[in-house]
């Protein structure tokens, strides 16, 4: 999340001790428990095959409820995560942060049901949704603005870009040499480590200006976002006409009504409308939502393909994703150097398509034992590039559309988007999948019949993802109007051309 440039002015700061903060050692710190938290996001995917042998799941519904348990409560708390580390204390908010994810990680990994890893997960999503925004306010803290900051700037985002990346790694190593309860035990020494070092070495700070926070208008918005996609992933199971599926959307449709009224009326709402007068911004987090909700589900379907279709180990399956945030990389260091020349509308085009068609080629062309090189990797570098060229354009869209003062809010909005659009985009694709797969066999999964269905309706997620990247696309050039030099200067504000 982009919001160190835009922290607010701090007008409180105690040192730990009465000493002089050590600055590395403070950075080691919150750098560690970002990691942590950008790591969550993947390192259960790889761990998702054993987790369904281990707790008897047989549907890709319900275990897709492991991932988005964690990305639902992530996005629905970050916002309120920011406001309450502003208000009652930076460190404070960080370390009960670390705690509770501590704690969240422990119950998963020690969890004999479904039920309780999801809510183990969602507890994590909470725990993070408090770090994260926590440790990034709290760079600013330490390090004056400038070089050293600039310098922190880019450890941190260097972080969050490869963290996914090695989730999927040390998720393949943990599950495959130790146990799929491993990919969650070992936050609990992490998040240790973190809460210590912050007593330590983190100065306490908060923003004495700071307005109250609006803590039923996360409560609001992330029930009703969990209501909805409970409908979504159940639609098939119960019916899509049957009364409890209509029941838990009219849930949902009253939970989110009444969080817009929450919003409309507090004094010091969670997401301020008045941003989303600004066509720019709102261009950019509607393409963000929809991005998330198009890219989310390669890593979920890709997974189980590679282990349950394939047999590939762990370790492999993580690997052979390892091209993918490596060409993101390089990617979005191209599109921040083209930024300054042709703005982010072209970007925000090309990127979104491209990916589409990465998703669109591995629609049409996976089949259950299809090959990996010609078929699975040509697909994921095409996504890669446009992810990486989406990025880069989507921040600089975000923080340029608003005033430099709403600079924190919209990089949190813009994230917060993503993170949403990922929980919603995997329930409708998975609700799409296990629907196309129970119409074409329904039938046991030893069945070579059924394994071509079950592919076949991951081919059909895909192919539903690109739809999304491409509406993004649309959305975005429609919407966003930012001119290249207000798009440059906005992403090196924003601390994000790292």
């Amino acid at each position: 999340m982009t919001l160190a440039e835009a922290a607010p002015p701090i007008t409180h700061l105690e040192h730990p001790d009465g000493r002089t903060t050590r600055k590395g050692l403070a950075l080691v710190v919150v750098a560690i428990s970002q990691l942590m938290v950008v790591l969550d996001a993947t390192i259960v995917n790889v761990a998702l095959p054993d987790i369904a042998k281990a707790l008897k799941v047989t549907s890709d519904a319900d275990l897709q409820w492991v991932v988005t348990a964690y990305t639902l409560t992530f996005g629905g708390f970050l916002l309120l995560g920011g406001k309450l580390a502003d208000r009652i204390g930076r460190r404070r908010v960080f370390m009960t942060g670390a705690g509770l994810f501590a704690v969240a990680s422990f119950l998963g990994g020690i969890a004999g049901s479904l039920g309780l890893l999801i809510a183990a997960r969602a507890l994590q999503g909470v725990g993070g949704a408090l770090m994260s925004p926590a440790a990034l306010s709290l760079l600013t803290v330490v390090y004056a603005e400038g070089k050293e900051r600039n310098r922190a700037l880019g450890i941190w985002a260097t972080i969050t870009a490869g963290g996914a990346a090695l989730g999927l790694i040390l998720g393949g190593f943990l599950t495959e040499y130790g146990s799929w309860r491993w990919v969650l035990f070992v936050n609990v020494p992490v998040a240790v480590l973190a809460i210590a070092g912050a007593r330590k070495f983190v100065p306490e700070s908060r923003d004495e200006q700071a307005k109250g926070f609006d803590i039923p208008g996360a409560v609001f918005v992330t029930a009703g976002l969990m209501a909805l996609v409970y409908a979504l992933v159940k639609g098939n199971s119960y019916g899509w006409a049957s009364a409890n599926t209509i029941a838990t959307l009219i849930v949902a449709a009253v939970l989110l009504s009444v969080f817009v009224g929450v919003q409309l009326h507090a004094k010091a709402p969670l997401v301020p409308f008045r941003l989303f007068r600004s066509r720019t911004l709102l261009g950019a987090d509607v393409g963000a939502l929809l991005v998330g909700a198009g890219i989310f589900a390669i890593f979920f379907f890709l997974i189980l393909w590679m282990q349950v279709i394939n047999g590939y180990s762990p370790v492999k399956s993580g690997l052979l994703f390892l091209p993918m945030p490596m060409l993101i990389g390089v990617s979005a260091g191209i599109a921040s150097q083209l930024l300054g020349r042709i703005g982010p509308r072209p970007l925000l085009t090309v990127g979104p398509l491209l990916a589409a068609l990465g998703l669109l080629t591995l629609g049409l062309r996976l089949e259950p034992h299809s090959s990996y090189l010609t078929v699975v990797l040509p697909s994921l570098a095409i996504v890669a590039v446009g992810m990486g060229l989406t990025f880069v354009a989507l921040t600089s869209s975000a923080v340029a559309g608003v005033p430099h003062e709403d600079a924190g809010i919209a990089s949190a909005l813009l994230n917060a988007g993503q993170q949403v659009g990922g929980a919603l985009g995997l329930a409708i694709l998975t609700a799409v999948s296990t629907t196309r797969t129970s119409h074409l066999a329904p039938m046991g999964q030893r069945d070579p019949g059924f394994l071509k269905a079950l592919v076949d309706g991951w081919d059909l997620g895909f192919l539903v993802g690109a739809g999304f990247l491409a509406t993004a696309a649309i959305v975005m050039t429609s919407l966003v109007r930012v001119s290249a030099h207000a798009a440059a200067q906005a992403l090196k504000e924003a601390g994000a051309a790292a």
